[in-house]
């Protein structure tokens, strides 16, 4: 498949990533399938998350990543041709058959289809509850699941808090890809879901103690609750899995 748009824009936004001098640790990307389809799971903090989840597949493997996103970023007059130039996958609510029917066509063509389970940046930076939409597509396709950890990246766009460019520059940002998850453990969509949550949590948990604490004074909005920040604690209410 032709890449007159993905590449490109992969060139545009690691010039950008690099004029704000962030501070990348990436660890992992020995995990990556050289080739072969597989399901990149990610969590979300950022609206950053798509260009920093993608960087270690390029990188390492020149590989790609079919992102699923919601059609209504596919409406937008900007993104939208972006979108589609690159050959993400749009997610409507209310007809989602078709955009399984395209990721298991992508996975079975071995592409990477990148998943955000959680469906939505949670104010807490905490793993909500995970859909259950990566575990059934692969076991229907027979790929593993790749889990992807970001952190740091919320302290530089997120829901709720303006791009300012003064704070964004330098700041460390960690990316983490681990081990590759095989469908026979996510044969059950629920135990599997469960599953990749516990695999996620521990490599995210990893994450937040290598990470730089805030200096005595500094903004720690960004930091969860229970590791002392002053980000909102994480609702007590569960999203629905199967949704």
């Amino acid at each position: 498949m032709a890449e007159y748009v993905y590449r490109p824009v992969i060139t545009v936004a690691r010039g950008l990533l690099g004029a704000l001098r962030l501070q990348l640790d990436v660890r992992g990307a020995e995990n990556i399938p050289a080739s072969g389809g597989g399901i990149v799971l990610i969590n979300h903090v950022s609206y950053l998350d798509f260009a920093l989840a993608v960087l270690p597949f390029w990188t390492a493997q020149r590989r790609l990543i079919r992102f699923m996103a919601k059609k209504e970023v596919f409406d937008h007059r900007i993104s939208g041709p972006l979108m589609r130039g690159m050959h993400h996958i749009p997610v409507d609510r209310q007809a989602g058959a078709a955009s399984l029917r395209d990721a298991l066509k992508a996975l079975r063509a071995g592409e990477f289809v990148g998943v955000f389970p959680e469906a939505t940046i949670s104010p807490s930076y905490c793993l909500a509850s995970f859909k259950s939409g990566a575990a059934r597509m692969a076991t229907h396709t027979n790929v593993p699941v790749i889990p992807v950890i970001l952190w740091g990246s919320q302290r530089i766009l997120t829901k709720g808090h303006p791009f300012k460019l003064r704070d964004a520059i330098g700041t460390p940002v960690t990316i983490t890809v681990g081990r590759p998850v095989p469908p026979a453990e996510l044969a059950d969509r629920r135990t599997g879901t469960d599953v990749l949550h516990k695999v996620m949590t521990e490599l995210l948990d990893e994450a937040q103690r290598r990470y730089p604490r805030p200096a005595p004074g500094e903004p720690d909005w960004w930091l969860p609750a229970h590791l002392g920040g002053s980000a909102p604690p994480q609702s007590a209410k569960a999203d629905d899995p199967e949704a």
